[in-house]
């Protein structure tokens, strides 16, 4: 359990300080074009999520999203008590890695966004992505589940461009991105919205994933889990 809870604050750390330092390096190289920056940012999550999954898969499963999180849970895959802890190691890893990206670039470390993200537009995005994430993982685990690692990370590429949210799909991110006014922040009180997209979202991926393959993976699917950004 300890090492599974290390793993998963690691894993949150750098995916978190990647989807943040990227971000603010981004912005300052684009000369103003968001979409060139959003390009910067996107390629460096996605190749980050793909080598975070497959060093610590095989530890904790590689979650690194309190929303996978709760569909294994669901699913019974892994007790109340360790999810709780891996919630909690993702938070907390995560807004470490924040903070150290904000230092990296020598920015405030402790600050609050003042981006403004919300509306139903910007909530179905994030249910949306949260869905696709979830039937990705569980349907990528069933068909082949080797190629976890690769499906994840190019499904949260393709999520940046397609949904109106740019596809954050992990209620921890999305809290841990209130507290950095860069390129990736959200105000603080656009968190609960976003975050009852994701639950959303996750559920229902789950309930497709059940339709598509009623055996499920069950216990037997080992640590071969993945998360997102």
């Amino acid at each position: 359990m300890n090492r599974a809870l290390f793993a998963e604050a690691v894993g949150s750390f750098f995916l978190f300080a990647t989807v943040v330092g990227s971000g603010i390096m981004a912005e300052s190289l684009a000369g103003g074009n968001v979409a060139v920056a959003l390009i910067g940012n996107t390629l460096a999550t996605a190749a980050m999520l793909f080598v975070l999954i497959t060093m610590l898969g095989p530890v904790s499963g590689a979650h690194f999203n309190p929303a996978v999180t709760l569909v294994f849970a669901l699913r019974r895959e892994i007790g109340a008590g360790l999810a709780l802890g891996f919630v909690a190691a993702q938070l907390v890893g995560g807004v470490l890695g924040v903070w150290t990206a904000h230092l990296m670039f020598d920015l405030p470390v402790l600050q609050v966004s003042d981006t403004a993200r919300s509306g139903a537009g910007q909530w179905t995005g994030e249910a949306v992505a949260t869905f696709g994430l979830v039937l990705t993982i569980l349907a990528t685990i069933e068909a082949r589940r080797e190629w976890v690692p690769a499906s994840v990370a190019l499904f949260i590429a393709a999520g940046y461009w397609f949904t109106s949210s740019t596809s954050f799909a992990n209620p921890a991110i999305t809290l841990a991105r209130s507290v950095s006014d860069t390129f990736a922040g959200i105000a603080p009180g656009d968190v609960p919205g976003f975050v009852a997209a994701q639950i959303a979202g996750a559920l229902a991926g789950l309930g497709a994933a059940r339709l598509l393959f009623p055996a499920g993976a069950g216990a037997d699917a080992g640590q071969d889990r993945a998360g997102s950004a």
